[in-house]
């Protein structure tokens, strides 16, 4: 299989320049199975692991392969590999470590774009998107919300989801009936990497199966009490379409735990940025400032409160990451505050003596 064919370009090969005259060659990363990888290339594909010195080496968890990474690697075998170095990464989808503070967990690496799967019927969740749509801005992919089930949806919930997804695709699909799936399509294009992500019974895998054309990834049916599915992705995999799309499938999420910068938060929530313009203090929070235009939309119902609070959940959440991992942070995070609440009782001496 030529390289290109799994998204190879000039800008990968100017990456791996200095490689490029030792005995390493490029793969890239299909699966990841604990310490197991499963790589393809030019020689075709291959059982991978990393070396002693790579191990070695790295610090964190992120520092190892993901899958759609491109790594170089010694093919010791014909089919058995040792990956010496990822190389960098044009994108990472990532989410916080549940099990680590401060440390990020890698979704898929490399991806163009990301597919945020919901079901459009009465499991649908608004407040999960938007957390979904953070992720993906945050790791520099273009996010398309695919609402899935819209044959069993009462009251499909596409338009809702326009109006409060500025700048975000919203494509309405039955997997099952393959109704819609033409609309995907252009996103499917020759080297494109797609990942789809979602929680536990979306029909992730169903998608990738109408798209594959092949019962690709082994899925249950919708449990004939209520609709619910139930999701059998255990790992990452990358799967090849025959029109030379990349799709990356991944298991469900049943816990969205951010890990980034703030600036992903207001990307993914372009309305309430925007009224950040009008504010009075240029640095202001959208929480307890005065003169505060997020506030004063709020207030006037302009703004959904349930959407003002997930914003302000998440922004709150990357703060505290940020201080946990930035002591420097932390103490200038404490001084603003100071100076909020400082301001704040000037005021009301001020009020109380008129």
């Amino acid at each position: 299989m030529e390289l290109e064919a799994l998204g190879w370009n000039a800008s990968w090969l100017r990456k791996a320049a200095d490689y490029m005259n030792s005995d390493l060659i490029p793969f890239r990363v299909l699966a990841e199975h604990k310490e197991r990888y499963e790589v393809l290339g030019l020689g075709g594909e291959s059982m991978a692991e990393v070396s002693g010195r790579f191990r070695f080496n790295s610090e964190r968890r992120e520092d190892f392969p993901a899958v759609g990474d491109w790594v170089m690697a010694n093919p010791v075998e014909p089919d058995y590999a040792l990956i010496q170095a990822v190389l960098p990464r044009q994108t990472k989808l990532a989410r916080k470590d549940k099990l680590k503070q401060t440390e990020e967990q890698i979704l898929a690496a490399n991806v163009d774009t990301v597919f945020v799967v919901t079901s459009a019927n009465e499991e649908f969740n608004l407040r999960r998107i938007e957390r979904f749509l953070v992720i993906v801005r945050e790791s520099g992919a273009l996010p398309v919300v695919v609402l899935n089930k819209s044959d069993i949806a009462v009251n499909l919930p596409e338009t809702m989801v326009r109006a409060r997804s500025t700048g975000h695709e919203v494509v309405s699909v039955s997997a099952v009936r393959g109704n819609g799936l033409d609309a995907l399509q252009p996103w499917m294009q020759t080297g494109n990497t797609i990942a789809l992500i979602g929680s536990s019974g979306v029909g992730k895998s169903t998608i990738i199966n109408s798209l594959l054309e092949t019962d690709a990834q082994r899925i249950q049916s919708i449990r004939s009490i209520g609709d619910k599915g139930r999701h059998t992705t255990t790992h990452r995999e990358l799967f090849i379409l025959t029109n030379g799309a990349l799709l990356i499938d991944t298991p469900g999420i049943r816990e969205i735990q951010l890990y980034g910068e703030e600036d992903s938060v207001e990307d993914a929530f372009a309305d309430i940025a925007a009224l950040g313009a009008d504010c009075r203090f240029r640095d202001c929070s959208h929480d307890a400032e005065p003169g505060c235009a997020v506030i004063a939309a709020l207030e006037s119902g302009q703004l959904d409160p349930k959407r003002y609070g997930n914003y302000l959940k998440m922004k709150k959440e990357l703060l505290y990451l940020k201080r946990k991992q930035d002591p420097a942070a932390a103490r200038a995070e404490k001084e603003r505050w100071k100076k909020i609440h400082q301001n704040q009782r000037a005021g009301y001496k001020a009020r109380k003596k008129t």
